[in-house]
């Protein structure tokens, strides 16, 4: 079991950065699977970004703007967001497979099984 909080959202101007946290409880989180997913109001839910490991994974709308990494030792996650545009604006919630990944697993489309509450960037024009 995994429980996960983001934290780090806010208001920021275009062009400006932001930071994001995906905070995870339980052990082994290392060995986790972690992607970053974005909802904007009235729209569905997107894939951003993933970590596996050492690999990272990124959506075209964010590749070269958006860097996914990780600190083991804190059991963090963080999303770098960069040179944000007004189309970034959304909640964006951080979220955990189940393990073991099944064989063929895509971090773009595969099921997800813990979530956190997600948190709230806006990006002013």
């Amino acid at each position: 079991q995994v429980q996960l909080v983001e934290s780090g959202g806010g208001l920021v101007q275009a062009g400006g950065s932001l930071t994001l946290s995906c905070a995870a409880s339980g052990r082994a989180f290392s060995s986790y699977a972690v992607g970053w997913f974005r909802q904007a109001a009235g729209k569905e839910r997107d894939f951003v970004a993933a970590i596996i490991l050492s690999s990272t994974y990124y959506a075209d709308s964010v590749k070269g703007r958006f860097t996914v990494s990780r600190d083991n030792a804190k059991n963090i996650v963080y999303l770098q967001m960069n040179t944000l545009k007004s189309d970034d604006t959304a909640v964006y919630y951080c979220a955990a497979p189940d393990r073991p990944l099944p064989l063929g697993w895509n971090p773009k489309t595969g099921k997800y099984d813990y979530w956190g509450q997600g948190t709230q960037v806006t990006v002013s024009a």
